[in-house]
C-alpha cells in the first residue's frame, strides 16, 4: 500500500471521526432540551458507532489510528516507518480541523470559530492521561479482529467514566478547538491536553511491556524444556 494512499485514509478518516463527534455534540445539545446528561449521551453513542464503522473501513489501508499518540507508538514499535510518523501527524492534524469545518457547515453555523469551552486543571489532566492510558491498552493488547469492537467500546465508556469526557487524541483535541460547540475545547487549555494524552499513551507502553514479559518468559522455558 502507498504512502499516499495510507494518508489520504488517515486524513479522511480523522475529518470524518472529527465531523461525527461535534456534528453529534451540535445535535444533541439542539435537541436536548438543556439536558447535558441525554447530550452527552448522544454524543457517545454517535462517537462510539462513527469510530467502530470508521476503524474497519480504513484500517485496512493505513491502520485507521486517526491519532497523533497512536501513530507515535506505533512508530516505536517499528509497526509504523519512522519516515511516515510526521506526514501521519500533519494529515491527521488537518483533517481533525477540516472535520471540525464539515459539522460546522452541515448545520449552518459559522465555518471560522474559535472554541470559548474551558477544560482545565488537576482533575481533567489526570482524566486524559487515563482515558489515553486506557486506549493504547487496548490498541495493543486486543486481538485484531475484536480491534474495532474494543476501542469504540473502551471510549464510549470512557466518555462517561472520566471527567474529560475522554478525548484521548492530540488531534481531536486539535480540531475541538476550531469549534465553539457542545464538543469544543478553548485553545488555552489544549496545551494541557496534549501533555496529558502524551504521559498516558507512555504509560500504556511500559505497562504493556510488563505484561508481556511473562509470557516471553514462559516461552523461553518452554522452549528449553522442548530442547532437552
Amino acid at each position: 500500500m502507498s504512502l499516499s494512499r495510507k494518508l489520504l485514509a488517515e486524513g479522511l478518516g480523522t475529518a470524518l471521526l472529527l465531523a461525527v463527534v461535534i456534528g453529534s455534540g451540535v445535535m444533541a445539545e439542539r435537541l436536548s432540551g438543556g439536558n447535558v446528561a441525554i447530550a452527552l449521551l448522544a454524543n457517545t453513542l454517535a462517537t462510539v458507532g462513527g469510530l467502530y464503522i470508521l476503524i474497519e473501513v480504513f484500517g485496512p489501508v493505513s491502520g485507521a489510528h486517526f491519532n497523533p499518540a497512536v501513530s507515535a507508538v506505533m512508530a516505536w514499535r517499528g509497526e509504523l516507518p519512522v519516515a511516515s510518523l510526521v506526514p501521519y501527524i500533519a494529515v491527521q492534524l488537518i483533517g481533525a480541523m477540516l472535520g471540525a469545518w464539515l459539522a460546522h457547515a452541515m448545520f449552518d453555523m459559522s465555518i471560522l470559530q474559535f472554541s470559548t469551552k474551558v477544560r482545565s486543571g488537576t482533575g481533567q489532566w489526570i482524566a486524559e492521561s487515563v482515558a489515553t492510558f486506557g486506549l493504547l491498552l487496548v490498541i495493543l493488547r486486543a486481538p485484531g479482529s475484536r480491534m474495532a469492537a474494543m476501542v469504540a467500546a473502551y471510549i464510549g465508556a470512557a466518555y462517561w467514566f472520566t471527567a474529560s469526557t475522554s478525548f484521548a487524541n492530540p488531534a481531536a483535541v486539535f480540531g475541538r478547538m476550531f469549534s465553539d460547540s457542545f464538543a469544543g475545547i478553548a485553545p488555552n487549555s489544549a496545551l494541557g491536553f496534549v501533555v496529558a494524552e502524551l504521559i498516558g499513551a507512555a504509560v500504556a507502553v511500559g505497562v504493556h511491556g510488563l505484561l508481556s514479559q511473562p509470557a516471553v518468559a514462559s516461552a523461553a522455558v518452554t522452549g528449553e524444556a522442548q530442547r532437552v
